[in-house]
């Protein structure tokens, strides 16, 4: 890997940033109803227009991108450690562990939909690359893509044409019971419930499959990395604007594909897990063209503030939700339509980027963060700025 400059690379927070308000505005049904098991968008049609927007825009474009930076933050760190002399391994080891406990808090404590878990196992896996070359790390992200989403859909494809069509039997049940424990039920039954939620999520190759799926971002994200993809003005703008309008329109192509073409398992299937990933490949691309245009500092300096303590406030976007939607909360749980709860996503996302300049102005980490390097390095970090800093 060449030099890497100390300072923080300002697309990567950006891209952090704006990343919190696809996955807020894609978890919010799943806060706010049983759409685990009720997949169906009813109501006006405004809701459903709502719902198809968020689909096609933020649907499984979001996770690829926190996947890639976490690769790439991971990539980073071990060439910083190394050059301080550290043995990266170690610290490493430690800071997915961490990260794997917070995602058990989270995920048993607040929210059944965690993604840490995955994160901190992908982590582990990656450190079985720290001293490849880098053509290893892209080899493998590519051959990870394309086999395994190339094989799920041949399977698929298989099983549709013997007869399957995917639908699984009580649904309608298991809705009624999420419905009932989390806007009416004890404390006892919102964690029975979470836990039985997580289970249905993860269990039967669930939490391998999600393991398969952020494995080659991270691997490319490291890559990326070591070839610093992200840094300010590796690209001209004229390359960044034609490289954003092909991905734009075939991610949307591939998005649409259930829209104009039958919507069944496997365009769903190629919808989500190849034109998500398209359309995240166009949001970095999007990141790196305004990070280069220092007029427009101003504005995308609040997405990186946010960026900066993304764990933080992915976190907290699920304590916030719980708390509203939960019966040991405000109990709103099957109450909101989709446009409510789209405005209401919209509505904590802007008070989180208000937070992250507050913030940022006194501290030099967001909690959550200074908490995980504390844990990661066994120092206690600064935590509030000195004057003038």
């Amino acid at each position: 890997m060449t030099s890497l400059s100390a300072e923080r690379i300002a697309a990567v927070d950006v891209l952090r940033g704006f990343a919190l308000f696809g996955i807020l505005l894609v978890n919010m049904r799943y806060f706010s109803s049983p759409a685990l098991y009720a997949e169906d968008v009813g109501g006006s049609f405004f809701d459903r227009a709502v719902a198809a927007a968020i689909d096609l825009l933020f649907e499984a474009s979001a996770y690829p991108l926190f996947a890639f930076l976490f690769g790439f933050g991971t990539a980073i760190l071990c060439h910083r450690l190394r050059q301080r002399g550290k043995r990266p391994i170690p610290i490493l080891l430690r800071r997915f562990l961490l990260l794997f406990v917070f995602g058990a808090i989270h995920a048993f404590g607040l929210w059944f939909g965690d993604i840490l878990i995955p994160y901190a196992l992908a982590g582990l896996m990656l450190l079985l690359f720290m001293n490849a070359p880098p053509r290893w790390w892209r080899t493998a992200a590519l051959a990870g893509f394309f086999l395994f989403h190339g094989l799920v859909a041949l399977l698929l494809a298989i099983s549709m044409m013997a007869g399957w069509t995917g639908a699984a039997d009580g649904q309608e049940t298991e809705a009624a019971a999420a419905l009932r424990h989390y806007q009416s039920g004890t404390f006892r039954d919102v964690f029975w419930q979470r836990w039985h939620d997580w289970l249905y999520l993860n269990s039967d190759g669930g939490l391998l499959f999600t393991l398969l799926a952020v494995l080659p971002f991270c691997l490319l994200g490291a890559y990326a990395a070591k070839e610093r993809w992200l840094e300010a003005e590796r690209y001209p703008a004229a390359t960044l604007r034609r490289f954003m309008g092909v991905a734009l329109c075939l991610g949307l192509a591939l998005k649409t594909i259930p829209y104009w073409a039958r919507a069944n398992t496997l365009t769903m299937y190629i919808q989500d897990n190849v034109g998500g990933a398209v359309l995240a490949v166009f949001y970095a691309a999007a990141a790196m063209f305004v990070c280069g245009k220092a007029n427009w500092r101003p504005a995308w300096r609040w997405l990186q503030n946010a960026g900066r303590m993304s764990l933080t406030h992915y976190l907290a976007q699920s304590l916030i939700c719980t708390s509203l939607f939960y019966s040991y909360g405000l109990g709103w749980y099957g109450r909101l339509n989709e446009w409510q709860g789209a405005l209401l996503a919209i509505g904590i996302y802007a008070a989180s980027l208000w937070a992250s300049r507050r913030w940022f102005a006194r501290f030099r980490f967001g909690p959550v963060e200074w908490l995980w390097r504390w844990g990661t390095y066994g120092m206690r970090p600064p935590f509030r700025r000195q004057p003038g800093q």
